[in-house]
């Protein structure tokens, strides 16, 4: 399941780290190894996350996680789909989007059983 992003400018790496279920090093690592995901430093040399940072990382994740890419094979896919102009974003998995789905579907129903008074 593909976590919320909160809305917020700048995350820390310990906030992403949380957000993703990794440890910070990970994070660091990956910094070394792909050239998309490039946080800003602070003033006091702090990593800070933009949300587009935090979802480059969720891609790298499930590339890595849940497809099985090695680490030189999700970086040649993700400069590949860079270079091809295709948005890069994290796919959902089919029972997360029928989870989805039926969520959506079951509070409608309740709607239209009980509507709110006017």
């Amino acid at each position: 399941m593909v976590p919320q992003i909160p809305d917020k400018l700048y995350f820390k790496i310990g906030e992403v780290a949380a957000l993703l279920q990794l440890k910070t090093h990970v994070l660091r690592y990956w910094e070394t190894e792909f050239t998309l995901l490039q946080p800003v430093k602070s003033r006091s040399n702090q990593r800070l996350y933009r949300r587009k940072d935090v979802e480059t990382a969720l891609l790298i994740k499930e590339l890595l996680y849940q497809q099985g890419f090695t680490i030189a094979g999700a970086r040649k896919k993700l400069n590949a789909d860079k270079q091809l102009g295709l948005p890069l974003t994290v796919r959902q998995s089919n029972e997360d989007i029928l989870a989805e789905i039926k969520a959506d579907l079951v509070q409608l129903r309740n709607y239209l059983l009980d509507p709110p008074p006017p």
